[in-house]
């Protein structure tokens, strides 16, 4: 077993890592949003095992878009996941739609939770593949994944380049302890940062303001499909900035919040768990949190 595997293996999986700065500002708990991509059950049969978990009342806003109110971790929408489904209702809309399904993932989309809610999307995954869910282990199209929106600790250049610097210097690092599924690696869904970007974090990163980040980022890692997507965030502290920077229709609105695209959908996988992947972005943050051990990391990394 290589090194990185075995300090992957003292990641838990059974329990969750609180964040180094579990609060924001004022005072609040930082919460979390979660989207979690599968296959393998319709957006009916996911709302209805949501319900059965969480209660709430299931609407039907569109025919593959569902939504359910006052369950017991707020607001949570079901929906396929493609643009395709604003055509449902042509008979070539939906006949595309009916051959896509085992590669196009439904998707569940919480609200942001409470720390103490997490827990609930572990037995929500044990829920789903027990129901007949498929992730990515289960196909060799499959490219699903399970993305974290956790709110940043403060929209300040010290709480947010730090990240930011710990994220780009163990992100082989992540990728080699646990690699992705292969579908994953392949398409351009989470693609790795510019190897450039990651240089410039290295050797500059430790100065860098808020502009720094935005321009270096903008010029370098201009998509969303990326391990760590940061133009949601981006775009709400400079909004006017990042709009035009990025052609029409790319972005797609900005929120105080990182956007963690790396984790796995592995649905029904032995050795797998979703307070394993949260952990794995708290490493992130704990790293982040220790200004030696960052220095260290870059000089390592130059």
């Amino acid at each position: 077993m290589n090194d990185a595997a075995t300090l992957a293996e003292r990641i838990p999986r059974g329990r969750f890592w609180p964040l180094p700065q579990p609060a924001r500002p004022d005072g609040r708990p930082r919460r979390t949003g979660v989207e979690i991509e599968f296959s393998g059950l319709t957006e009916a049969e996911a709302t209805e095992l949501v319900t059965g978990l969480w209660g709430g009342r299931s609407r039907r806003r569109a025919p593959h878009d569902l939504v359910v109110e006052d369950s017991a971790i707020g607001r949570v929408k079901i929906e396929l996941d493609t643009a395709l489904k604003d055509r449902a209702g042509t008979a070539l809309a939906d006949r595309l739609l009916d051959l896509s399904r085992e590669v196009v993932p439904v998707e569940i989309v919480t609200a942001p939770l409470a720390p103490g809610d997490l827990p609930r999307i572990g037995r929500l995954m044990q829920a789903l593949g027990a129901a007949g869910a498929q992730g990515s282990q289960d196909g060799l199209l499959l490219a699903f994944g399970i993305h974290l929106n956790p709110e940043v600790a403060s929209e300040t250049a010290g709480d947010i380049v730090p990240v930011v610097r710990a994220f780009g210097l163990v992100e082989d690092w992540l990728r080699a302890a646990d690699p992705p599924d292969l579908a994953r690696r392949v398409l351009p869904f989470i693609d790795p940062w510019p190897r450039d970007f990651a240089d410039r974090l290295a050797a500059a990163g430790a100065d860098w303001g808020l502009a720094d980040l935005r321009d270096s980022y903008l010029d370098l890692v201009p998509t969303r499909n990326h391990g760590l997507d940061l133009l949601p965030l981006l775009e709400h502290l400079f909004p006017d900035r990042v709009r035009a920077a990025l052609p029409e229709g790319r972005p797609k609105g900005g929120r105080p919040t990182w956007h963690y695209r790396l984790p796995e959908t592995g649905l029904g996988a032995a050795d797998w768990s979703f307070a394993y992947e949260w952990n794995r972005w708290v490493l992130v943050e704990r790293i982040a949190a220790d200004a030696a051990l960052l220095d260290d990391l870059a000089r390592a990394f130059r």
